[in-house]
């Protein structure tokens, strides 16, 4: 049975959790002691949830891939056939993922790339089924089997989060054009990779 005290303590967890959040998508440099003023409680009661900044982090990744494998879901149901269902994914992960962008380059140095790619290994499970059964139906064409080719749609995503944080493409834009690429990656012509976004984001 739940007590008053552990409802406190977890509305406490997750109202930091919020607040590191925000506090290192605007300082990604953010301390513990920022991140405890901010939320108004003492460092100590930080480090009681989090014994480190690096457990923090990973925490919000968590976060953050649980998000995306809803997201992932969501974008892919209900489509019509396999190349909206890759489209309406990477459309429906941009919308999450461009929230958690800076939080991804921060948790590479702290969490690793490894155990980022860990995480998302559900993600790439369910792009990887996707991608065989185009691939053996002669929706997509690419020289990589499907499991390589998902790792490259994965990298591609991190690769335009990395473009944006650095001002090199419109964040607005980039959910449209990550999701062209990946469907152009996989053979799609891109005149029908265009048009397919298009009508997607309409």
């Amino acid at each position: 049975m739940t007590t008053g005290h552990s409802s406190r303590a977890d509305a406490n967890r997750r109202r930091i959790l919020d607040i590191a959040l925000a506090e290192l998508l605007r300082d990604p440099d953010a301390s513990m002691d920022q991140i405890a003023r901010a939320a108004g409680v003492v460092r100590r009661t930080v480090y009681g949830h989090f014994p480190s900044r690096e457990a923090l982090i990973g925490t919000l990744v968590d976060g953050a891939v649980e998000a995306v494998a809803a997201a992932h879901a969501a974008g892919r149901e209900g489509a019509e056939d396999l190349a909206q269902a890759v489209a309406g994914s990477v459309l429906a992960v941009w919308k999450v993922a461009d929230r958690y962008r800076i939080l991804v380059a921060l948790a590479q140095r702290s969490v690793t790339v490894q155990g980022i790619r860990e995480r998302l290994a559900p993600v790439r499970e369910a792009c990887t089924e996707l991608l065989r059964r185009g691939l053996q139906e002669g929706v997509f064409v690419s020289p990589l089997p499907a499991p390589a080719l998902a790792y490259v749609h994965e990298q591609m995503m991190f690769a335009v989060m990395e473009a944006v944080n650095d001002g090199l493409l419109d964040a607005e834009e980039a959910g449209r054009s990550t999701a062209v690429t990946v469907l152009t990656a996989a053979g799609v012509p891109a005149s029908l990779a265009t048009a397919l976004v298009a009508k997607l984001s309409d």
